[in-house]
């Protein structure tokens, strides 16, 4: 049935304007942006369809290029354009609320404080976070982008960076896209690098954390935890 044969109440935008956004299914909020249907669906079913495709969840859609969305039915480059545009606006609110100035005191907070600004990235990306001596991130900073598989650091950035900054600490943090937050020879190898180098100028490297978007991994702990997000 096409979305102007429902009942007014049971359209998405009308439903969203006397009941508000969160009365809207995921495939509803979806159709917004979708605007129409395509011959034998409407704009709630490609949604739905879209959602299905991809395991039924927004991380798992936030993963989808843009190419990869207009490879399901009814998703052309237009409305893989809407759609990136949304998830990217709400992954920025998430990062603007974990923006805290708060003293650092374990790796759970810097997962969650991280965790917006990585989940469901397609490549890794490496991040720098530099601390004062009461362990407040005066800074933090996307340092490089590299592939699904790996990323470089760049030792002499960081270093360079935290004697601008006066930091005190220096905590890194990149990516797994692969699901996995233990480290590989490289991670362990470019940490032992990092570590010695900021040493030499009497910066602390506090920890390196790994992030998946289930899990991270912590240098300074040495283990993996997992968490039900």
């Amino acid at each position: 049935m096409k979305m102007k044969d429902w009942t007014e109440e049971a359209r998405p935008r009308e439903k969203m304007l006397r009941q508000g956004a969160g009365s809207l299914s995921n495939a509803e909020l979806l159709a917004i942006f979708i605007g129409s249907g395509v011959p034998g669906m409407n704009a709630v079913d490609v949604g739905q369809g879209l959602l299905s495709a991809v395991g039924g969840t927004l991380s798992a859609l936030c993963r989808q290029s843009m190419k990869e969305l207009m490879r399901h039915k009814g998703i052309g480059e237009a409305r893989a354009v809407a759609i990136t545009a949304a998830l990217e606006l709400g992954r920025r609110y998430l990062q603007e609320e974990t923006e805290t100035p708060e003293s650092i005191t374990g790796a759970e907070q810097v997962f969650r404080m991280m965790l917006p600004s990585m989940k469901g990235l397609l490549r890794e990306e490496c991040w720098a976070l530099y601390l004062n001596r009461a362990n407040r991130v005066t800074r933090r900073e996307r340092l490089t982008t590299g592939t699904v598989e790996s990323t470089l650091i760049d030792s002499r950035q960081v270093l360079r960076n935290a004697l601008e900054e006066q930091a005190k600490a220096v905590i890194l943090v990149h990516n797994h896209p692969s699901g996995s937050p233990l480290p590989g020879e490289a991670d362990i190898r470019e940490t032992h690098k990092l570590k010695t180098a900021l040493k030499a100028f009497d910066v602390m490297l506090l920890d390196h954390v790994i992030i998946s978007d289930g899990a991270y991994y912590s240098f300074q702990d040495e283990r993996v935890v997992r968490k039900g997000l």
